[in-house]
Parts: C-alpha cells; structure tokens; sequence
C-alpha cells in the first residue's frame, strides 16, 4: 500500500531493526544507532548480531551511525520513528527539538522512569505541536517481524494526517496497520502490559497453572483500563490489539522479556541478575515503580501491579504475592 517513501528509523535495538527489515521491502529504509562503530560492525556483517542474531539485514536496507545522514534521509516529507527505549525517548527529542523534520511516530512501551510521564507527554513537553507525531503500538515480537510473520499493529495520533501517512508507508505485506486517536489508551495499554507479563510469568513458574493465568490477564485488563479511563483512555481502547491484544501476546509468549522475568523470580532469582541475563530493556521492571506510585495518585484499585511491585522492590517473596491475591476479600466483577 502507498508509494516509496524514505523512512528513518531512530534505534536499532530489536524493535528498530525488526521494523527495518520489514518496511526494507517495500521502502527506502535508513537504521540509526547511536554508536558508529557498532553500527559499521553492524553493516558489514548485515547483521544485529546482539539483539536479532540470525537475522539477514536485507542489501537494500541502508545501516549508519551518522545522525545528521539519518535527518537528511527522510528529508521533509519522510517517516521518523524513534525506536529508542523510553529511557532514550527524551534525549532523543532534545536532539530533535527546533530542527526541520518530518512526521514522527516512537514505539516504546511505557512510563518515563523519573518522571511517570507517557511518552506522548514528553513529546508534548519538548516538541509541543511544532511537528505531527503520535505512536505506533500493538502485539508484536521482534523476531516475529523480522522473520516476516503477520503482525497488526495501531498508531494513534492526535493528527489525522500522520495517522494516514503511517499507514499509507507501515501497512502492507505482512503488516497489518489499524489508527486511532486515541493515544492515552494506546500508550498506557502498551506500558501496563508489561507488569502484567511479569505476574503471569510469576504464576507459571509457581505452577499455578493455566486457570490463574486466565484469571491473571483478564483481571489485568481490568486494571489497565481503570488506570487508562482515569487518565483519559477510551473503554474501547483496551479491548483492542494495544490493550487485549498486547496484553495476550506479553503474558502467554515465550519471547517476551516480561514475562521471563516474572519466571526467573518464580525460580528465586534475583532481579539484577534476571534483568543481566536478559540483555535487553525490560520495561515492566521500572513500569512497576511509575504505575503504582501514579494509581495510588489517582485512587485507582490495582492489586496486581501492586503485587507485582512488591516483589520487586519490596522484597515480597513471589508466593506470598499470589496469596495476598488470592486473600482479597470477594467483590463484583
């Protein structure tokens, strides 16, 4: 669907890389990372040996450690998307900021470590509305995408015109893109997610079976929409691909770091050393920290994330978590 275009990818984690190779295909693709020399190991090899091992960078596919080149690529009328953790959202934008860019959509999941921000809040705060930007979001496992498989995928802007300009580019071959403008909904359902993986990852190791993890993530999806209808999210959101959607993926898939580490805990593990192991951000471990402190802000119930929150920071032994789950006094569904 669309016509060439040139597209930018800021990032070349996992995420960034995967969605390199596939709009590679159908577009004029630039990946950018911070370290030029990772990224010339990176060209050479035409492979992201540490984050997609395996995984053949197509010839087309342009790999540089030069940002300025990296602006100039998508030139006015292109495609940006940060793919930079949410810890590397903000730096970003700093480096953004007053310049002459194109459309930008991020795809990191979750809540601004320091200040408990989304990301489209900290978008707000740096660029305001000097260019369209918006989100792109939905279930989707790195590896999954690089390798071709079907994915669908939402963005959601405040600007019509972005919404139709990623699709226009993202949506074809095996991606599958939906809009919306509901970006509160989209984000928080992309973030909470990720806390929920880690409760559900809990209860497997536990053994507790596949009763409790049904429980588990519906009872979520219960909680992440409460905490996004308080902060403006629509309802319908959530019943969607960046709320259920997500949700199912990142609680019941064996590639999620989440949900891993929810495993390692189960195991006895320690945190630091789950989180070492994995060698990849695992965003529901600061996620945690933010949302409790943000539900407890608002009055917003969520007994999950803030078990999940008591195990890691607490110190509350995994199935201690589970029985004061299970001790909670019988209410309406």
């Amino acid at each position: 669907m669309g016509n060439l275009s040139k597209v930018s990818i800021l990032g070349a984690g996992a995420w960034g890389t995967a969605v390199a190779i596939a709009l590679a295909a159908r577009h004029e693709v630039l990946l950018w990372g911070r370290h030029p020399e990772a990224m010339a190991a990176m060209d050479a090899a035409r492979e992201n040996a540490h984050y997609l091992p395996g995984q053949i960078l197509p010839a087309k596919l342009r790999v540089s450690g030069d940002f300025e080149e990296a602006l100039a690529h998508a030139g006015s009328d292109g495609l940006l998307i940060a793919a930079t953790p949410v810890a590397g959202l903000r730096p970003l934008l700093e480096e953004l900021k007053g310049r002459a860019i194109p459309n930008l959509v991020w795809l990191c999941k979750g809540f601004e470590y320091d200040t408990g921000l989304l990301p489209h809040q900290v978008a707000r705060a740096i660029l305001g509305d000097s260019i369209p930007h918006g989100v792109l979001s939905g279930p989707s496992f790195a590896l999954e995408v690089a390798k071709g498989l079907p994915c669908a995928l939402t963005v959601a802007s405040a600007s019509a015109a972005l919404r139709e300009k990623v699709v226009s580019i993202v949506h074809g071959g095996n991606v599958r893109v939906y809009s919306c403008d509901d970006v509160v909904g989209v984000e928080v359902g992309g973030a909470v997610k990720n806390i929920l993986a880690i409760a559900t990852g809990i209860a497997d190791g536990l053994g507790l079976g596949l009763n409790a993890r049904a429980a588990l993530i519906t009872r979520g999806l219960a909680e992440i929409t409460r905490l996004g209808m308080a902060l403006g999210g629509h309802a319908s959101t959530f019943m969607g691909l960046t709320g259920m959607g997500d949700l199912i993926l990142t609680c019941t898939g064996d590639l999620s770091r989440n949900r891993r580490v929810g495993l390692g805990l189960a195991e006895g593990k320690k945190l630091d050393a789950i989180v070492h192991d994995l060698g990849h951000v695992a965003e529901g471990v600061p996620c945690a920290k933010a949302v409790r402190e943000l539900a407890a802000r608002l009055g917003v119930d969520m007994p999950i994330t803030n078990a999940v929150a008591g195990v890691l920071f607490d110190g509350v032994p995994p199935r201690q978590m589970v029985g004061q789950l299970l001790a909670r006094d019988p209410r309406g569904e």
